[in-house]
């Protein structure tokens, strides 16, 4: 049912992944002109293509994924792949960072409050995978008493 605990943990971290667009990674105090990432001084998922997609197929699946309530199992396996786009789109974006370091120069980066986001969009996605499983569970167990 639509209205289950897990939808509001898929919609919690659905919103974390589009919040991705309003929140920044890191940023410095000024332009880098050298930097890739640091051009603006801003740190976003708009600076590389594939992190733009990765977040957002994150964000999109979870979304997807509350309103596929009558098919538990592909529930769990959309929620599943959202949790691997949402890694993969977090290790890039760090190998991006690693890679844009040695730009910087003495500009210092900031943290900014897009860093933890998609660790926001782990822990809801984790617990909205519990807490289908549990259904899932339920429900098999009341079939057996049919």
């Amino acid at each position: 049912m639509i209205q289950r605990i897990q939808t509001i943990f898929l919609f919690l971290a659905s919103g974390a992944a589009f919040g991705l667009f309003g929140l920044p990674f890191a940023s410095t105090a000024s332009n880098v002109p050298g930097s890739t990432l640091f051009a603006d001084a801003l740190y976003s998922i708009t600076d590389h293509p594939a992190l733009l997609g990765l977040f957002c197929a994150a964000g999109g699946l979870a979304l997807i994924s509350i309103f596929m309530f009558r098919n538990r199992k592909s529930q769990m396996l959309v929620g599943r792949i959202a949790i691997i786009a949402n890694i993969l789109g977090l290790v890039l974006a760090i190998i991006l960072f690693m890679q844009d370091k040695e730009t910087l120069g003495s500009a210092e980066p900031n943290d900014g409050l897009g860093l933890y986001l998609p660790l926001v969009f782990l822990v809801f996605s984790l617990l909205a995978q519990r807490n289908i499983q549990k259904d899932d569970k339920l429900v098999s167990s009341m079939d057996r008493l049919r």
